[in-house]
Protein backbone atom coordinates (compact mmCIF):
# COMPACT_ATOMS: atom_id res chain seq x y z
CA UNK A 1 0.00 0.00 0.00
CA UNK A 2 1.33 3.48 -0.98
CA UNK A 3 -0.19 6.72 0.06
CA UNK A 4 0.73 9.90 -0.47
CA UNK A 5 0.56 12.42 2.56
CA UNK A 6 1.38 16.25 3.42
CA UNK A 7 3.81 17.68 5.80
CA UNK A 8 2.78 19.67 8.28
CA UNK A 9 4.51 21.61 11.01
CA UNK A 10 2.78 20.24 14.62
CA UNK A 11 4.75 22.91 17.03
CA UNK A 12 8.51 23.11 16.79
CA UNK A 13 8.51 19.22 14.72
CA UNK A 14 7.83 18.12 11.29
CA UNK A 15 4.97 15.72 11.09
CA UNK A 16 2.58 13.28 8.71
CA UNK A 17 -0.37 11.53 9.44
CA UNK A 18 -1.15 8.21 8.20
CA UNK A 19 -4.18 7.51 6.54
CA UNK A 20 -6.84 5.22 7.91
CA UNK A 21 -6.20 1.67 5.38
CA UNK A 22 -2.23 2.33 6.34
CA UNK A 23 -3.31 2.44 10.19
CA UNK A 24 -5.23 -0.51 9.55
CA UNK A 25 -3.01 -2.79 7.62
CA UNK A 26 -0.02 -2.05 10.60
CA UNK A 27 -2.11 -2.39 13.24
CA UNK A 28 -0.87 1.11 14.72
CA UNK A 29 -2.24 2.97 17.41
CA UNK A 30 -1.78 5.99 19.99
CA UNK A 31 1.12 5.63 21.79
CA UNK A 32 3.05 2.59 19.61
CA UNK A 33 6.67 3.23 18.60
CA UNK A 34 8.12 3.22 15.51
CA UNK A 35 11.76 3.01 14.10
CA UNK A 36 12.24 5.56 11.24
CA UNK A 37 15.41 4.47 9.02
CA UNK A 38 17.35 6.61 6.52
CA UNK A 39 17.68 4.72 3.31
CA UNK A 40 19.54 7.30 1.25
CA UNK A 41 16.64 9.47 -0.33
CA UNK A 42 13.80 7.21 1.48
CA UNK A 43 12.55 7.25 4.88
CA UNK A 44 11.57 3.85 6.58
CA UNK A 45 9.29 3.23 8.90
CA UNK A 46 8.30 0.20 10.65
CA UNK A 47 6.33 -0.21 13.84
CA UNK A 48 7.71 -1.65 17.22
CA UNK A 49 5.87 -4.30 18.10
CA UNK A 50 5.35 -4.29 22.24
CA UNK A 51 6.01 -7.34 22.83
CA UNK A 52 9.01 -7.43 20.62
CA UNK A 53 11.47 -6.88 23.85
CA UNK A 54 14.70 -9.51 24.48
CA UNK A 55 15.21 -10.30 27.80
CA UNK A 56 18.63 -10.64 27.27
CA UNK A 57 18.65 -7.55 25.48
CA UNK A 58 17.40 -5.98 28.71
CA UNK A 59 19.26 -7.63 31.20
CA UNK A 60 22.52 -6.35 29.55
CA UNK A 61 21.22 -2.57 30.48
CA UNK A 62 21.59 -3.15 34.24
CA UNK A 63 24.59 -2.10 35.66
CA UNK A 64 26.18 -0.93 38.95
CA UNK A 65 24.41 2.19 38.95
CA UNK A 66 20.76 1.50 37.90
CA UNK A 67 20.90 -1.80 40.10
CA UNK A 68 18.42 -1.71 43.12
CA UNK A 69 19.32 -3.07 46.41
CA UNK A 70 16.99 -6.02 47.71
CA UNK A 71 13.87 -5.80 49.03
CA UNK A 72 12.58 -7.45 52.28
CA UNK A 73 9.14 -8.49 52.26
CA UNK A 74 8.82 -10.93 55.50
CA UNK A 75 8.04 -13.77 56.11
CA UNK A 76 6.31 -16.17 53.38
CA UNK A 77 2.38 -16.67 53.65
CA UNK A 78 0.40 -18.98 51.81
CA UNK A 79 1.94 -21.20 49.30
CA UNK A 80 5.54 -19.15 48.29
CA UNK A 81 7.56 -22.06 49.87
CA UNK A 82 6.78 -25.45 48.62
CA UNK A 83 9.13 -28.34 49.37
Amino acid sequence: MEAKVKIQKWGNDLGISFPLVIVNELSLREGLYVNIQNNGNEAIIKPIKPNSYNLNDMLSEITENNLHDSIEWGMPVGNEMRK
